[in-house]
């Protein structure tokens, strides 16, 4: 009995610190969007009624784009792409970098309420932080060069970003994450990576074999497809 008390308080430790980091986390993304906002992009204001409406139409097309994921070949089965950084990166660009990180968070909390999580919320908290990681320094360049050229050397400095940061966040903190919180031990999170690509044996080898490839698959069909439909979408906003 002694030993399931330990335990169970072991793990409530373990979900409230990971539940702080979240909290942490959030908050300071927000915190440096905004002093960006404000003091270098010079970002217009809008009418925050307006503001509101329009992140909440981008972050509700997002979430539902979270329940469509698709496997890669070279990624074990717990690594999925979305297309919901499409909507997120349209509203960054059309409102600025902290519509982008609310939008991002609304986007995560709806399809928890939606759909729940299966991976113990770490993957929740991976999309949202990675996924900021895309976004931000995408919107920043851009705001700071208002063109084609900008948006395109946006999406590239994102992707490069999201790609070095995402490697390193997975390996230093989500990896160990998942597996406490999900109790699976990293040498079967390594063994699922083996199982498609015999050269990852080790976390470090599936973060570089798999992760660092996702994250640039992903930046590229984001961008491509936002490249796409920015302009048609950013029409409808200011005809409205």
């Amino acid at each position: 009995m002694w030993n399931n008390l330990t335990s169970l308080w072991s793990s409530v430790q373990e979900n409230v610190a990971f539940l702080l980091v979240c909290l942490g986390v959030a908050v300071a993304l927000f915190l440096v969007a905004m002093a960006v906002e404000r003091l270098w992009l010079k970002t217009p204001r809008q009418r925050a009624a307006r503001r509101a409406a329009y992140i909440g139409i981008f972050a509700a097309m997002a979430a539902l784009l979270m329940y469509f994921e698709f496997p890669l070949p070279f990624a074990p089965s717990f690594y999925e792409i979305d297309l919901s950084e499409v909507p997120v990166l349209i509203c960054s660009f059309s409102l600025g970098p902290v519509a982008g990180v609310v939008c991002e968070l609304v986007k995560v909390i709806l399809k928890l309420l939606l759909k729940g999580t299966t991976t113990a919320f770490v993957g929740d908290f991976a999309n949202f932080v990675v996924g900021c990681s895309f976004i931000l320094p995408a919107t920043i360049v851009y705001h700071r060069v208002k063109t084609k050229k900008g948006a395109v050397a946006g999406m590239i400095t994102g992707t490069v970003t999201m790609s070095i940061f995402g490697s390193f966040f997975n390996a230093v903190y989500l990896l160990p994450a998942f597996s406490a919180l999900y109790g699976l031990p990293l040498d079967q999170l390594v063994a699922m990576g083996t199982a498609v690509n015999g050269m990852i044996n080790s976390v470090s080898t599936l973060v570089f074999f798999a992760v660092v490839p996702f994250n640039i698959v992903k930046g590229a069909v984001v961008s491509l497809l936002t490249t796409l439909l920015y302009k048609r979408v950013e029409r409808l906003l200011r005809m409205r």
